[in-house]
C-alpha cells in the first residue's frame, strides 16, 4: 500500500465507528472444529466456481456485506459463524485463509479469516462479516471499492495445522464450462491447483516455527486496523486476459469492450474491459450484460 501506514488505537476507532472499544465475548467452541479445505466446483448465483489453493491471491473488486448476521451456523468448511468475528466468504480461496482487506475509499486495511463460500450476489469479490464491515466502515449494503491480498505465511501456517478429509479432489471436469476460446497458461508462483488430494491429517508434530506461526492465527483475529492512504482507481468491468492479441480482440468485439495490453514487450497480456463506470450500479449493469453474452469470468475490477 503507498503512503503512510499507522495502527489505529481501539479508543480511537472506537470514537470513530460510535461503537463501545470493548471486544465482544468469543462465542462458544470458538470455530476450533472447523477444517482445512479447497473443495469441488460449485454453482451460486446463477455462476460456477472453481475452488483452488493460492496463497498469492490479489484480487479488487467491490465488498459485500454478510446479510444474515445470526450466530451459530456452520461455515463452508464447519467452523461456527459468529457475526462478531472478523471473518469472510471468498468463492474460491482454500478455507481457511487470511486475507487482508482495504477499503480503497478511506484506506484502512484489517485481516480477517476467509471461512466461507460467497459471496452469492454476482459482481462482489469478497463478502465480509458485520464486524468486519464496520472497523472498515463499509455499510451493510456494501458496494464499496476493496482491494484483497492473501497473507501467505498465516494462511500457509493454517493449512498446516489442521485437518483435510480425505479424497479432497478438485475434478473440473465434472462442471460445465462455456466454449471459449484460449489458451492453458501455468498457475503464477505461489499457486497451486488442488487437483492431487492431500492425505487426511491427524495429529501431527511441528516445528518450533511452524508451532509458534499456527499460534499467531486464532479463530479470533485482533481488531487491529491499519490506517493507509485512499487509492481510489477506475471501476471497470473485466472480461478476460489473452496471450494473444487476435482472441482479445474477437472478445471485446462480442461485447462491445477495449482491449489493453500490459506487461513485458515479449510477452504481453490483453486485457479485455469496459468502462470505466461512475458507480457501482453502472458497473453492475454492465456486468450482468457481459455475463448474459456467454463470459462468465467476467468480474468487476478497480483498476
Amino acid at each position: 500500500m503507498s503512503g503512510a501506514r499507522r495502527l489505529l488505537p481501539a479508543a480511537t476507532l472506537a470514537v470513530l465507528l460510535g461503537m463501545s472499544g470493548c471486544a465482544p465475548p468469543a462465542p462458544a467452541g470458538g470455530g476450533a472444529e472447523g477444517r482445512y479445505m479447497v473443495g469441488e466446483p460449485y454453482q451460486l448465483g446463477g455462476l460456477w466456481s472453481y475452488p483452488r489453493e493460492d496463497f498469492a491471491l490479489q484480487e479488487t473488486g467491490v465488498a459485500a456485506v454478510v446479510a444474515d448476521a445470526r450466530a451459530g451456523r456452520r461455515t463452508a468448511n464447519g467452523e461456527t459463524y459468529d457475526p462478531a468475528l472478523l471473518t469472510a466468504a471468498h468463492r474460491t480461496l482454500q478455507l481457511p485463509a487470511i486475507l487482508r482487506v482495504t477499503n480503497l475509499q478511506n484506506g484502512l486495511e484489517l485481516r480477517v479469516r476467509v471461512n466461507d463460500r460467497g459471496p452469492a450476489a454476482r459482481g462482489r469479490v469478497l463478502e465480509l462479516s458485520r464486524r468486519a464491515a464496520e472497523l472498515l466502515r463499509i455499510p451493510s449494503s456494501g458496494g464499496v471499492p476493496v482491494a484483497i491480498a492473501v497473507d501467505a505465511e498465516a494462511s500457509q501456517a493454517l493449512a498446516a495445522s489442521l485437518p483435510q478429509p480425505e479424497g479432497n479432489r478438485l475434478a473440473i471436469a465434472t462442471a460445465p464450462r462455456a466454449a471459449l476460446e484460449g489458451e492453458a497458461l501455468p498457475p503464477p508462483p505461489g499457486t497451486r491447483a488442488a487437483a492431487q488430494p492431500r492425505q487426511a491429517r491427524g495429529p501431527s508434530v511441528q516445528s518450533a516455527g511452524m508451532a509458534e506461526a499456527t499460534a499467531a492465527v486464532p479463530i479470533r483475529l485482533p481488531e487491529q486496523v491499519v490506517q493507509g492512504a485512499p487509492r481510489m482507481g477506475r471501476l471497470v468491468v473485466g472480461a478476460g486476459t489473452f496471450t494473444t492479441r487476435a482472441e482479445a480482440y474477437r472478445q471485446a468485439a462480442r461485447i462491445g469492450g477495449r482491449v489493453e495490453s500490459r506487461g513485458p514487450p515479449r510477452r504481453p497480456e490483453y486485457h479485455v474491459r469496459l468502462g470505466p463506470f461512475v458507480s457501482v450500479a453502472q458497473a453492475d449493469a454492465a456486468l450482468e450484460n457481459v455475463l448474459r453474452a456467454g463470459v462468465p469470468e467476467a468480474r468487476i475490477l478497480i483498476d
